[in-house]
């Protein structure tokens, strides 16, 4: 499925950006009063376009292994085939960075040395919630095959108005100095937001919002992305501290808008450039923080605005993270294992 391919390959493209961005503004901190108004849109569309990338990377988990029945022996097998090595490639690349920040400390003042007692540093944390989907994606495809799918649709709806739109109505309050307002639901055995986005990703493949034109969808898109930017815009100029984060409502609705819009592809341009972008896009969501550790304390004194720095680092990233990923992949026996490319 090409289109499949492009969602993948955007998703770790727009990691790949948000890692770039976050790091050249987190460390010119200091600086943050001297940003121009520009700079400081093009931060809040750069988390916007950022935070697509997980979600896409959750819906296609769901569109491809929820339609699935299993029994007790491919539970075992799905399990061996991808929890096991998923572990095994967590912990190395934990240890990896360890390392590596500890190494990089030693000659950079702007890298945080204590970063390295993390086991799940900065984007590591994704890999023990996608090792918990995993575990429990058998059980929720079988109870899945028992419903329909409208069924499914309108559960779905009632958890993410839980999941999404109360701590998005506790925050307005909180802004306003209402602080005693806490609406809180325990969602944890719904996999909260980010088995929601699966849940999103299998709806599709069932065609639950074919309904829909893809004007609606290109319009909830575009209104998502404005919201996003205008919230952080406004909750910037209140001085309240605001981080876009997945369990934002804005980024639910822009990722499915667009997530939708792309499974009606037929065909994609440029296929051959987007495969090769594919292929190794889970081993350059496991690399590429190795180049951004040691390229950060460079970019960030280049002689060019904010922006300028992202977009460069961004470039950077891609070429070195790439590069590394199809030469470790050539290693006889061990490169497919350490990067888990099958």
């Amino acid at each position: 499925m090409e289109w499949i391919d492009l969602v993948r390959a955007i998703s770790i493209l727009t990691v790949l950006y948000i890692h770039a961005t976050d790091g050249i503004y987190i460390i010119s901190s200091d600086a943050i009063m001297n940003y121009t108004l520009f700079s400081r849109i093009f931060q809040f569309a750069s988390l916007f376009i950022g935070r697509i990338g997980v979600p896409f990377f959750l819906m296609i988990t769901g569109y491809l292994l929820l339609d699935r029945t299993y029994d007790d022996e491919k539970v075992h097998r799905f399990w061996t085939k991808n929890c096991k090595g998923l572990i095994i490639v967590t912990v190395i690349w934990s240890a990896i960075y360890a390392v590596s920040i500890l190494y990089v400390s030693l000659f950079s003042p702007d890298v945080n040395a204590i970063e390295a007692e993390n086991l799940f540093f900065s984007h590591m944390w994704y890999m023990p919630m996608i090792i918990g989907m995993y575990l429990s994606l058998p059980f929720v495809a079988s109870t899945l095959s028992h419903y329909k799918p409208k069924t499914i649709e309108q559960a779905t709806i009632v958890f993410s108005l839980l999941a999404f739109l109360l701590p998005f109505i506790s925050l307005l309050f909180d802004m306003e100095g209402i602080r005693n307002i806490n609406i809180q639901f325990c969602l944890g055995f719904s996999g909260g937001i980010y088995g929601i986005y699966i849940i999103l990703g299998w709806l599709v493949k069932k065609g639950q919002f074919k309904k829909y034109s893809s004007n609606k969808f290109r319009l909830l898109a575009i209104v998502s992305f404005l919201i996003c930017v205008l919230f952080q815009y406004y909750v910037y100029i209140r001085g309240y501290p605001f981080l876009l984060w997945y369990e934002f409502p804005f980024i639910l609705t822009g990722s499915l808008a667009l997530f939708e819009l792309c499974s009606r592809r037929k065909k994609v341009r440029g296929f051959k450039g987007v495969q090769f972008l594919s292929k190794y896009s889970f081993a350059v969501f496991l690399i590429h923080n190795l180049f951004r550790i040691s390229l950060l304390p460079l970019v960030i004194f280049l002689p060019f605005t904010e922006p300028v720095k992202a977009i460069i680092l961004w470039i950077l990233l891609i070429i070195f993270s790439y590069a590394a990923a199809a030469i470790i992949y050539r290693i006889p026996q061990y490169g497919k294992f350490i990067l888990y490319m099958r």
